[in-house]
């Protein structure tokens, strides 16, 4: 028998792995709906990060928990969430079941309903239907059910309770730690402990930014390599001496053959000298005696 449930109402389950079905009907101005779920300690907290199943974690470690893959039912789309309550720590005390929307909220989500299936290997009639409404419209996360322990049995609660902050303010709620990237993004968590990472509908959390590279040392500024002027020999006494060399080479006169103006005088020979200007030109008379015939 299927109980058609109502806001607040509660049924009890014989079945100890039932399946939660989220179905809806998709449509071009119909956002994407994912479901997930969470599981809470007496205190209505999650024990750690890795109590949350979603879409990027979509298994808890125990395996007992998990998210299964979306199929096409007819018309409709589900997305499902599977519980072995029986094998449950019972450090845990509740399964939340809920849907978060991508890309608009659930006032543009049609025929949004929660069925609960016994897990077995036999597929039967539905356990319970939850029609779920959206009470404002703003609605872009909501919990749609929770299974819950009394004593050594389970209940099943219709809840239908909309956030407007999607999946990131209703993971808060029960304590996942979240890290929102810094350009301000609506949703994204960071399961840490698992390593798995709440990007949730296209918003990545954040990443450390790599540290700036230190700056490059100054190199040395080096100079063209000259080499060292050699020695200067002493002069020998009676000869003329060579000039010490220059950079660059000045070409040295060869002696005993006319030389330009510039260039050394050769030793023992009488020198040229220049006209004055405005004189007549003025030579030297043949050197050596003279000899005139009378």
């Amino acid at each position: 028998m299927t109980h058609a449930m109502l806001k607040g109402s509660n049924v009890p389950l014989d079945a100890m792995a039932v399946r939660a079905v989220l179905r809806w009907t998709p449509g071009a101005d119909v956002p994407d709906v994912d479901a997930s779920a969470l599981l809470l300690a007496a205190d209505g907290r999650v024990r750690s990060d890795e109590d949350f199943v979603f879409y990027n974690q979509p298994r808890h470690p125990s395996g007992l928990v998990r998210r299964l893959p979306k199929k096409r039912v007819g018309d409709g789309l589900t997305d499902t969430i599977e519980a072995d309550l029986a094998a449950l720590d019972a450090s845990v005390d509740r399964v939340l079941v809920t849907a978060s929307s991508d890309g608009a909220t659930f006032g543009s989500v049609r025929d949004l309903r929660v069925l609960l299936y016994d897990a077995g290997p036999v597929v039967a009639e539905p356990l319970a239907v939850f029609d779920v409404k959206a009470e404002t419209g703003e609605e872009t996360a909501i919990i749609c059910g929770e299974l819950y322990r009394r004593g050594d049995a389970w209940k099943f609660r219709a809840v239908g309770q909309g956030y407007p902050t999607g999946l990131v303010g209703l993971a808060t709620e029960y304590g996942i730690s979240v890290d929102e990237d810094g350009d301000g993004a609506e949703e994204g968590a960071d399961t840490g402990s698992s390593g798995a990472q709440a990007s949730t509908h296209g918003h990545s959390a954040s990443v450390p930014q790599p540290h700036a590279a230190p700056p490059a040392r100054p190199q040395p500024q080096t100079q063209p390599y000259v080499p060292p002027l050699p020695a200067a020999s002493p002069p020998s006494y009676g000869y003329p001496h060579p000039a010490p060399p220059q950079h660059p080479p000045v070409h040295q006169p060869s002696y005993g053959y006319p030389q330009p103006a510039s260039a050394q005088s050769g030793y023992g020979y009488p020198q040229p000298v220049a006209a004055h200007a405005g004189e007549p030109e003025f030579t030297l008379p043949p050197m050596g005696p003279q000899f005139i015939r009378q």
